[in-house]
C-alpha cells in the first residue's frame, strides 16, 4: 500500500461526483468524451486486478468506488445521447 496511491485515488474520486452531477443535470454530451471514460474504467479495472493478483489490501475498495462512479457517468453519457437524439438536438 502506498500513501501516494491512496491520495491519487481520493483526488480522482472527489472529482467524479461533480462530473456525474453535471452529466445528469445538463442532459447533454457536449464536452464529454466517452472514449476517455472507457479508458479511465480500464485503468481502474487494471488497478483492481493488480490488487487481486499481486498486492491485496484495502485500497482495492477505493479502486472499486471510483470504477462504480465512472461507470455511472458512462451510463449517464449514453442516456444523454439518447435524450439528444430523441429531442433532435
Amino acid at each position: 500500500m502506498s500513501i501516494f496511491e491512496i491520495i491519487m485515488l481520493l483526488c480522482f474520486g472527489a472529482a467524479w461526483p461533480i462530473s456525474i452531477y453535471k452529466s445528469y443535470t445538463s442532459k447533454s454530451v457536449n464536452g464529454k468524451s466517452v472514449l476517455f471514460l472507457y479508458i479511465v474504467m480500464i485503468g481502474y479495472i487494471s488497478g483492481i486486478l493488480n490488487k487481486l493478483i499481486f498486492n491485496m489490501d484495502w485500497v482495492i475498495i477505493l479502486y472499486a468506488i471510483n470504477l462504480v462512479m465512472v461507470f455511472t457517468d458512462t451510463m449517464i453519457y449514453h442516456r444523454n445521447v439518447k435524450l439528444q437524439i430523441s429531442s433532435g438536438s
